[in-house]
């Protein structure tokens, strides 16, 4: 029997690790898995029960309310005050597309087994047996874009560094995710570390880099943990290392909201000051130790290996006009249901604050809106 209680720094601040100890020393038959989170922090910490009919959900759990949930058979998935049914018939959910975000939640971050099950590597493994060019074009062909803000066509600027000469380059992923409200990319590196590690492998293959880096903000000790210890397991079944072809390092970095702008980053990671470069040149041409870098989001790496796997076309069809495939939302602020929302873009902004965040949270008319 397996119970899902989240290991997500969301479900850790609401007493998530009193839930999994109080779920534990009451039934040590019980498996508990640290899942990541589903996204709904107003259900925080979100229990999960394992069933024949699916996963049952419960939340809010305190570890207060752990006996009463066992004395009331909450591990046969039985009705109780807390009770939310079916996770995947969850209203907030079920109106979502999860393509990113698909494994989030639902697999254990820290499970290689897990993650395969789940349809890990397998855009990886149709990678290997393509041609870097033939990569580069899949993902131009997807229509991604960067998920960092400015949203560059992230083929586009995979093609640049592919033609770029030299023999060393680098693949640079921007996990300095500093903006107010914002907790996609410490959502997935929390509780889908492996997909990011699996995108920067291909990236790495797509424009002939050897060596990554993951610059992740100061303020994600989590995150940067459990990242960690992802690449450290991916090196010990040789999907990083001599035998992968390509190298994959974490950095922590010390606090500087300017190392969000690529450049700025790419001098702290050389260990210099971090302050922005001018340009040109372009860090595709000349960027980490001066040589081709393609420097690209959490969120645009995370959504790779789904793109290699599935074909362009596929997540090309979500979406609308010039804006193709799924946008990551993140509401939080005076909403009554924060949390995180993956649909396919074209979705209104009103739709999203009131289908979604449920409305103001304190039953105010909505004055401002920041994006």
């Amino acid at each position: 029997m397996r119970v899902f209680v989240p290991g997500d720094s969301s479900a850790l601040s609401m007493g998530a690790e009193a839930v999994a100890r109080a779920i534990a020393r009451a039934r040590p038959d019980v498996t508990v898995v640290r899942n990541g989170s589903r996204g709904m922090f107003w259900l925080e910490p979100l229990v999960e029960v394992e069933t024949g009919n699916g996963r049952v959900a419960y939340g809010p759990v305190t570890a207060d309310a752990v006996p009463g949930l066992i004395d009331a058979g909450f591990l046969e998935g039985k009705p109780h005050t807390l009770c939310l049914g079916l996770t995947a018939e969850i209203p907030y959910l079920k109106r979502q597309e999860r393509v990113t975000f698909a494994r989030c939640g639902v697999t254990d971050p820290l499970s290689l087994t897990d993650y395969v099950a789940h349809g890990g590597f397998r855009g990886l493994e149709r990678a290997r047996e393509m041609t870097a060019e033939a990569i580069v074009e899949e993902v131009v062909t997807s229509g991604l874009r960067g998920r960092g803000g400015a949203g560059f066509p992230t083929g586009i600027k995979w093609r640049t560094v592919l033609k770029a000469g030299g023999e060393r380059k680098y693949i640079v992923c921007n996990a300095d995710e500093g903006d107010s409200g914002t907790f996609a990319d410490r959502m997935i590196m929390e509780g889908d570390p492996f997909v990011l590690i699996e995108g920067m492998i291909i990236a790495g293959l797509a424009v002939g880099a050897s060596h990554g880096f993951i610059y992740c903000r100061s303020e994600y000790p989590h995150a940067f943990k459990v990242t960690q210890r992802a690449i450290a397991l991916a090196y010990e079944k040789n999907y990083l290392g001599e035998r992968a072809g390509f190298d994959l390092e974490i950095r922590l970095g010390a606090g500087a909201y300017i190392c969000g702008e690529e450049t700025s980053l790419l001098e702290s990671l050389e260990g210099k000051r971090g302050q922005i470069r001018p340009k040109p040149p372009l860090p595709a041409i000349e960027g980490l130790f001066g040589k081709p870098t393609a420097v690209n989001n959490v969120i645009s790496l995370a959504t790779v290996p789904i793109i290699l796997d599935k074909g362009g076309p596929f997540y090309r069809d979500f979406g609308m006009g010039k804006s193709r495939g799924t946008l990551t939302i993140q509401i939080a602020g005076n909403v009554k249901y924060g949390g995180l929302v993956e649909k396919a873009f074209g979705l209104t902004l009103r739709e999203a604050i009131y289908d979604f965040g449920g409305g103001t949270a304190s039953g105010r008319p909505l004055r401002a809106v920041q994006v």
